[in-house]
């Protein structure tokens, strides 16, 4: 972990219980490393947004497994910038639609972004699990860098998703 310059590394189901604790931790570690607080804030907005997608959009592969939302969260930190890189079980299905909405996010710029913002919350339509691709959004806006992604196949019905985000330190 240290030569990776990870701060924390979580893979697991994510339940309530575990996302409150990750997000203590990460904040504790911050706190003891005397961040700013608006380094802080935005890698705490950009956290909280890759857990909540964990939690609404995580899939089980195996049929036989009673857990959900099985995934990795990690979060590091380097002499310029945090990384936040989460990746999850996702239908193949979904990777379409998906890979859209991040190509699109990706190739606006600040104002566009807000733009797009204003838009997802103006239309108020929710997929089936509750999301409309507000979380990404802000994430793009929150870090002011494109967000990495990568969709690797799993089986015929399952890709795995990866998704890095970047937030300066200055």
């Amino acid at each position: 972990m240290q030569t990776q310059d990870l701060i924390l590394i979580y893979e697991g189901e994510f339940t309530q219980d575990i996302t409150k604790a990750v997000l203590s931790m990460a904040e504790r570690n911050m706190d003891s490393s005397g961040e700013e607080s608006s380094v802080k804030r935005k890698v705490f907005n950009v956290m909280v947004e890759c857990l909540q997608n964990i939690s609404k959009h995580a899939e089980s592969f195996d049929e036989k497994s009673k857990a959900k939302n099985n995934a990795i969260f990690m979060i590091g930190k380097q002499e310029k910038e945090y990384f936040i890189t989460s990746g999850n079980i996702v239908r193949k299905d979904s990777v379409d639609s998906l890979k859209n909405k991040l190509d699109k996010i990706n190739s606006l710029d600040k104002s566009g972004l807000k733009e797009l913002y204003k838009e997802i919350i103006k239309a108020g339509k929710l997929s089936e699990k509750g999301g409309a691709g507000l979380g990404l959004v802000d994430m793009a806006r929150k870090s002011g860098n494109k967000l990495k992604f990568d969709f690797e196949p799993v089986n015929q019905k399952f890709s795995f998703f990866s998704l890095q985000t970047t937030i300066h330190r200055s």
